[in-house]
């Protein structure tokens, strides 16, 4: 289990060598290992600790005023899950959390898609458009057979 010296009394185990190998300067920490995680930070920013903490900083405020921006726009007009997602692209510039759940969230939309595109999920959900659809005509004709053409703010009360 000597995998550090051979000289007596020094005991490196592996992780421990790992450990103290990803803080050597220009490795990223320990998170650009070729599987695309880490921060995208210029290498300038990521060799100065306070600064690339500042930069850590700023992208954290700028995502999450994004992603606020988005949560208010679920009820409100406009894009809000597009705006959301844009905020955790932001994060997963930096954010090793936020580029998982980003992965996450593509392979669950992925996925989502391809089972869309399958024929016998396809016909059930023509199907199930077809049943509402004929449900809201009901509705609209029951609505027109009670109070006729004249729209809701028009009637009058009796």
């Amino acid at each position: 289990m000597n995998t550090g010296s051979d000289e007596p009394g020094e005991v490196v185990m592996a992780a421990d060598r790992a450990r103290t190998d990803r803080r050597e300067p220009g490795h990223n920490n320990g998170r650009g290992t070729g599987d695309g995680l880490g921060s995208r930070a210029p290498e300038f920013v990521r060799a100065r600790r306070l600064l690339h903490l500042s930069w850590q900083v700023g992208v954290f405020v700028v995502g999450l005023a994004v992603v606020v921006a988005g949560i208010v726009m679920l009820p409100l007009p406009g894009p809000g899950w597009v705006v959301i997602f844009g905020g955790m692209a932001i994060w997963a510039t930096e954010f090793v959390w936020a580029q998982l759940a980003l992965r996450w969230t593509k392979r669950k939309v992925t996925e989502a898609a391809q089972r869309a595109l399958d024929p016998r999920v396809r016909r059930r959900n023509i199907t199930l458009t077809a049943i509402g659809l004929v449900i809201v005509a009901v509705l609209v004709g029951i609505y027109v057979g009670q109070f006729g053409l004249v729209m809701p703010w028009k009637i009058k009360d009796q």
